[in-house]
């Protein structure tokens, strides 16, 4: 277990480092500039030249270079052991100023609105395991029933709709139709419910299908039919014996899923305006925010990568028979 956590901490920068320059690639290569401001008068030449000179923005080995050094930490190690003289920087890890919101740090946006997209995953994960695992046990202990076809069916269509239009029926049907719960408001815990249903419904149908799959194989096996022949009652041979191995491909999803979940979908955080980090990163990516977008995309990538490591130790935990390459 310490070996494996131990491996992957050595590849992480390794992992980072890949994901930081094919998205500096990308984010360059976007046409347009972030100092200029298409909404108002555009500045002198010589000024705009003055910005992107102090931005680094006309020179991409000087801006790829530099943000990494401040983003990562090593220039606040590095004045703090005293090898850089320059000022201490405001954060140990500093992803610099946004270029479009006007005295606001990247470390600012991120603060105030992270939470807002793990508070927003946390629940959809929450609703996506009781519906999904629901839905996926009682599929598998009806096999080819009604119910079966049912929850095949709904995690079908839960897979294949794409968010806006899920967030704009529940959006049709709630608020408008029924006039149950709001629209486009965010701080009550009641304007959670909706985005959340939203977000969970493509991870439920996921979850679903692994639950009656691994249901399926497990049911089968020899130790539930000793079970079920030693009188353990029915309750306990799902939730007890079979549940337990059937989670297991559950849980190797969880670990993309929830990072996915937790810095927040872009569609639905614009369908339900919620001031997540999601749209922040959207933003950036229209208006050239090279700050912003390299400093959310190196914490979606180090999320992810945390998240798995977590599934990977878990997966380990529930079952020490598996072993880590």
């Amino acid at each position: 277990m310490i070996g494996l956590i131990a491996r992957r901490l050595l590849q992480l920068p390794l992992i980072i480092l890949a994901i930081y320059t094919i998205t500096f690639a990308l984010a360059w290569s976007l046409p347009g500039s972030a100092v200029i401001n298409d909404e108002g008068r555009k500045p002198p030449e010589e000024v705009l030249k003055a910005m992107e000179r102090q931005y680094n923005l006309d020179n991409a080995p000087r801006f790829f270079t530099q943000y990494l050094y401040n983003a990562t930490g090593v220039r606040w190690a590095a004045v703090r052991m005293g090898v850089d003289p320059g000022p201490p920087p405001a954060a140990v890890f500093d992803f610099g100023p946004s270029l479009r919101h006007v005295d606001q740090t990247v470390n600012a946006i991120v603060a105030s609105s992270l939470p807002v997209s793990v508070v927003l995953g946390l629940a959809s994960i929450l609703i996506a395991l009781l519906i999904g695992m629901g839905a996926g046990v009682l599929g598998a202990l009806r096999p080819n029933s009604w119910l079966d076809l049912s929850t095949l069916t709904l995690a079908l269509v839960g897979i294949s709709l794409p968010s806006f239009v899920i967030g704009t029926l529940l959006l049709i049907i709630f608020p408008v139709w029924l006039g149950i719960g709001t629209v486009a408001s965010w701080g009550r815990p009641q304007d959670i419910i909706l985005p959340a249903l939203t977000l969970s419904l493509p991870f439920a149908a996921y979850i679903a299908r692994l639950t009656r799959m691994g249901m399926l194989d497990v049911l089968g096996a020899d130790y539930i039919r000793t079970a079920r022949a030693k009188g353990v009652p029915e309750r306990a041979v799902i939730l007890r014996h079979a549940l337990k191995n059937a989670f297991l491909p559950v849980l190797s999803y969880l670990g993309p899923a929830c990072a996915y979940a937790m810095t927040g979908s872009f569609v639905v955080e614009k369908v339900f305006n919620v001031p997540g980090l999601g749209q922040h990163f959207v933003n950036g990516v229209k208006n050239k925010d090279l700050f912003l977008i390299m400093g959310v995309t190196l914490i979606y990538s180090f999320m992810l990568i945390l998240f798995n490591l977590v599934v990977d130790v878990l997966y380990r935990w529930v079952d020490p028979r598996i072993e880590h390459d």
